[in-house]
């Protein structure tokens, strides 16, 4: 019997054995889960998620080469993924692979392919977008106006397809711009003498005087009229959309020229009424007859009173049957909004829009296209779609046959008529002006050891309010995109009337512009902003990198407990090439306890990164 007793005792051993074993597999099996389900969960975009004050949630994530690397919903980020080199072009709200993959049915003859289409949160990339191989600092401006390298942008198709208009050049390890474009062969800075003579401007100098300052380039190619403009103190917006020129918006760029995505499709620009005293398209291959000449008439929203439109193109000129009908249909449809031609020489045609509402009430009843019925707000330009009527003017500016500015420079720092709109009196925009000077000072003093006199070309704004910050800069060799919030749009028309440019837009999305194309990020109660809106901050940031060249620098000023979370994250988005903290002295636009940081992005090789 004792034999079966140990034999029973060793059974019983072997089934405990067994338990404890099964015990741990499942333990084990259960991290494991834990693990990879937090590693590859999609991420939560609500501000309790990524709550500041409660301090950070340790996290790992490891990098899925090639595939989508999503963030937990309930863990900090300690370390972000690469993502695969083949989305280091990556414009998410401009992603065709992203078109084909959700079906969408976009009108193709209406460009709605080319207009905005955000990824749902569970199709973000949430990684850090690489650069190319072989990446390089990018040329200094004045320099890069005339060469960038060729391994920042490596393509050449533009310069082999527009050879015989000198767009681009391919020189050895760089990519020369000799300042041709489609319609000026010969080089923009004598194309651009030519309108100010067709116009009979003072001394050939298109900027006539001050008076025209800001223009909008439709289909700008790589934005050498824009580049050759800025020696005539005039900010040409250059925009493209990321069409079969795909790059074209990024040459501009990584020029240190003024430009952006965007397209004339279905929505409107995104930017207020009366914003241009210039609109200009050479070639640019729009079809101006649809739906009753709708983007005429987008045109007409946003120039000035008085303001020009400069055609060149075939229509123009052209003796075939085609180009006559065209010219016929676009000169009609010019005539009945109210347009008249100033002049007409060559290939160019120039029309001119109306100083106040007379012709418009003039006009027979019936006639197309109707005047906007009163309540359109002319300025709402986020998502809002275009409308085929004439957009009127105010009673004010009825009066004033204008806009009644300035000439440039002088309306930098004059208050705009427009402030009374917005319920702001003259002190206030003077205040604001002043507060903005002092902090650039500080914020200059506090990187001293570490910028250049240029350092800095392409700067963003990320929070604009009035464009106090662009309006401090204007003596330095830069630009500054200043964008403006969504539910702030009104001010963006201010930044225009002082001679800046902008944009509207809302942070909780992608900016629509290419990686690696600034070279200084501002960011003034940006975060505080967008957690009210319920978004969270690592999508944020991680937009930020993308956009943000490396050895950039980011300037974010915010209440003290967004600043220390933020702090704990900078490695992970290899911003901790060089930071600064500082505690500033209130002000009047301080809103609590604030902190300024600035940080350096990190100049690093993706291919080494890649997990």
């Amino acid at each position: 019997m004792k034999p079966r007793k140990e034999e029973s005792r060793g059974f019983g051993l072997s089934q405990k054995l067994f338990s404890y074993l099964l015990i741990a597999s499942v333990i084990c099996l259960s991290l494991l889960c834990l693990f990879y389900g937090t590693t590859f969960a999609p991420s939560l975009r609500r501000s309790d998620t990524y709550d500041p004050t409660s301090g950070p949630r340790t996290r790992h994530v490891g990098a899925e080469g090639g595939g989508r690397a999503l963030l937990a919903s309930n863990l900090t980020v300690t370390s972000f993924p690469v993502c695969d080199k083949r989305l280091s072009e990556l414009i998410p709200c401009s992603d065709r692979n992203l078109l084909y993959q959700m079906k969408l049915k976009l009108n193709l003859s209406l460009m709605e392919h080319y207009e905005r289409h955000c990824p749902p949160q569970s199709r973000r990339y949430n990684c850090l977008i690489p650069p190319p191989s072989g990446y390089k600092v990018p040329i200094r401006w004045p320099a890069s106006r005339d060469e960038v390298w060729k391994a920042n942008i490596p393509h050449t198709h533009l310069a082999s397809e527009k050879s015989d208009q000198r767009w681009m050049v391919v020189n050895g390890d760089k990519i020369n711009f000799p300042g041709g474009g489609t319609h000026f062969h010969f080089g923009a800075d004598k194309y651009i003498m030519q309108i100010a003579q067709m116009l009979r401007f003072p001394k050939d100098k298109l900027n006539n005087k001050g008076n025209i300052r800001t223009v909008l380039d439709i289909g700008c190619g790589v934005a050498s009229f824009g580049a050759y403009l800025l020696s005539h103190d005039i900010l040409a917006m250059s925009l493209a959309p990321n069409d079969v020129h795909e790059n074209q918006i990024q040459f501009a760029l990584e020029r240190g020229i003024p430009s952006t995505l965007g397209v004339l499709g279905t929505r409107r620009l995104p930017y207020p009424s009366r914003s241009f005293e210039m609109a200009h398209c050479s070639r640019c291959r729009i079809d101006w007859l649809q739906r009753d000449g709708i983007l005429l008439l987008e045109l007409d929203r946003v120039l000035r009173p008085g303001g020009y439109f400069v055609y060149s193109s075939p229509e123009a000129y052209a003796m075939d049957e085609k180009n006559r009908r065209i010219w016929a249909e676009m000169s009609d449809i010019a005539k009945r909004m109210c347009w008249q031609i100033a002049s007409k020489q060559d290939q160019t045609v120039i029309w001119v829009k109306p100083l106040n509402n007379e012709c418009y009430s003039r006009r027979n009843i019936g006639i197309l296209p109707p005047i906007c019925y009163q309540g359109d707000d002319p300025d709402a330009a986020w998502n809002v779609p275009m409308r085929a009527c004439i957009t009127p003017y105010s009673k004010r500016v009825d009066r004033a046959m204008g806009s009644e500015l300035l000439p440039w420079p002088k309306r930098l720092t004059a208050p705009p008529p427009r402030l009374e709109e917005l319920g702001i009196n003259s002190d206030k925009f003077l205040q604001d002006n002043d507060i903005w000077h002092s902090r650039r000072i500080k914020y200059w003093k506090q990187m001293s050891s570490e910028i250049q006199k240029n350092s800095f070309r392409n700067i963003m704004d990320m929070n604009a309010n009035f464009g106090g910050f662009a309006a401090s800069l204007v003596h330095m060799n830069v630009w500054v995109m200043n964008v403006v919030p969504v539910n702030e749009s009104s001010k963006l028309k201010i930044i225009y009337d002082r001679g800046l440019i902008g944009t509207v837009h809302d942070w909780c999305e992608s900016f629509s512009t290419y990686p690696r194309t600034y070279d200084l990020l501002h960011a003034w109660m940006v975060f505080s902003e967008i957690e009210k809106q319920g978004c969270g901050f690592e999508d944020l940031l991680l937009e930020m990198d993308r956009i943000l060249r490396p050895l950039g620098y980011v300037i974010i000023r915010d209440r003290a407990p967004i600043i220390d979370y933020i702090k704990k994250l900078l490695k992970a988005l290899r911003w901790d090439d060089w930071s600064s903290e500082v505690i500033p002295k209130r002000d009047l636009l301080s809103s609590g306890e604030e902190k300024v940081m600035i940080v350096r992005k990190k100049l690093w090789n993706g291919s080494l990164d890649m997990l």
